[in-house]
């Protein structure tokens, strides 16, 4: 393929953002535009025309804006990519492009932000704290514990309630004199500790037995749901109409096989849970060494300037996530248009610390280790039950591949960083360090 034919302008527009004035002769547009069509126009199933007869003119009116668009958006990608290469530019973020006003050809103008100048990055300089810990047998025992639990039945009891126990209310509160609900009670449930009630009431709950009552003082914070409630004392009536302690299942051989251990066997019931907890814990203790270089990388670099575009952009995209996690947890919410503000101090931390690490592995010529890419994707693929499959979807997918090779490359990074800086180990337990 012949070189794309172009004439570049590059001028700064501030300190950080730049403007690109380029063409694209509008000839080899056309040209590549109707290599296309040809190409289709041998394949098009057409009502009323046999396979490869179609007329130019209906391929043109059927496929012709779409396959211009295309061509287009591949011809600017390919001219600014170049351009930028030959520029010698660091691009940080996406660039817009729009047409000029005027020019010969095609005309376009892009806007972008450059990725500031670091000066030297001395990595050993920095000085860094790595958590070190190990999956232990008390760890696995935690975790058979926990796995019971979930699987644990219920037996009624007619004794007073007592930590770890189910117990079903019913409950009407009295407040400022007045009672709610006026009429009746409301029902609910909870196990005593678990904290799912307020902590009050839970605690009221010990020694209940069913069918009795008692009051219980509430002191509510002012951010308290219920506004009727908010800031206030309130006297909650508490009756206990069923009383359930629990009841754990035996590790044996139907338990076992209960999580897809078709033998039943101890040993490598122990075995997977051992290999789930390190897969675990090295996720953990990637996440404590990326927050742990981030933050020295930005104690070392924070007065170099971000660039204002990409910094305003992570923020809106975080003020957006946090809106969408609200509504799944039922929540209403409306975003106003500065709601990104209260997010730029973070996200011009994210934008500084992914910038480094990007300058990083520029200057030092890291590479993404396909190796890494593959023993990441087994390990998230592993998690599921068809495990090939998830594998299967990655593949096939661009975005998620490239998500996933951002995100090893970025680790890839962090760890060769910590290796050179000076750095001490910290030893912890296995709960500590998942404890984010």
């Amino acid at each position: 393929m012949p070189a794309v034919e172009k004439s570049v302008s590059v001028e700064s527009i501030g300190t950080l953002e730049r403007r690109m004035t380029f063409s694209l002769p509008a000839e080899r547009l056309e040209s590549q535009v109707g290599g296309r069509l040809r190409e289709i126009a041998k394949g098009a199933k057409i009502k009323g025309f046999r396979p490869g007869k179609v007329p130019a003119k209906v391929i043109e009116q059927r496929f012709g804006e779409q396959v211009r668009a295309e061509v287009l958006d591949g011809l600017l990608r390919e001219s600014f990519g170049s351009a930028v290469r030959e520029n010698e530019l660091q691009i940080a973020g996406n660039p817009k492009i729009e047409p000029a006003d005027e020019g010969e050809g095609l005309a376009y103008v892009a806007t972008f932000e450059v990725v500031p100048d670091f000066g030297e990055v001395d990595v050993a300089a920095l000085k860094i704290v790595r958590d070190t810990a190990e999956v232990k047998d008390e760890d696995i025992d935690t975790m058979i514990d926990n796995l019971r639990l979930q699987r644990r039945t219920w037996n009624p009891v007619e004794r007073g309630a007592k930590d770890g126990d189910a117990v079903e209310v019913e409950t009407f509160s009295t407040v400022d004199g007045e009672r709610v609900p006026a009429e009746g009670a409301e029902r609910g449930a909870t196990v005593v500790g678990s904290g799912s009630m307020f902590p009050a009431i839970e605690a009221g709950l010990v020694g209940t037995k069913v069918g009795e009552s008692k009051d219980v003082e509430v002191e509510f914070p002012a951010e308290w749901r219920v506004p009727q409630f908010a800031g206030k004392k309130v006297t909650v009536n508490v009756t206990a109409t069923k009383v359930s302690e629990p009841v754990l299942p035996e590790v044996d051989a139907d338990f076992i096989k209960s999580f897809g251990i078709k033998s039943g066997d101890a040993e490598q019931f122990r075995a997977d849970i051992r290999s789930n907890l390190e897969r675990e814990l090295k996720g953990a203790l990637m996440t404590r060494l990326r927050r742990e270089v981030g933050e020295q990388l930005i104690a070392a670099y924070s007065e170099v300037e971000m660039p204002a575009r990409l910094v305003e952009n992570e923020a809106r995209d975080m003020a957006n996530k946090a809106a969408d996690q609200a509504r799944r947890q039922g929540r209403e919410v409306e975003l106003p248009t500065n709601a990104h503000e209260q997010f730029l101090d973070v996200a011009r931390k994210r934008v500084l610390v992914g910038l480094l690490v990007g300058e990083v592995a520029r200057r030092n010529e890291l590479k993404l280790d396909p190796k890494r890419v593959n023993e990441t994707l087994q390990l998230i693929a592993s998690t599921y039950e068809e495990p090939q499959q998830v594998i299967d979807l990655y593949r096939q997918d661009r975005q998620l591949m490239q998500g996933l090779q951002g995100r090893v490359m970025e680790e890839q990074v962090i760890d060769w960083i910590a290796e050179r800086a000076q750095h001490t180990e910290r030893s912890m337990s296995f709960s500590e360090a998942i404890r984010q």
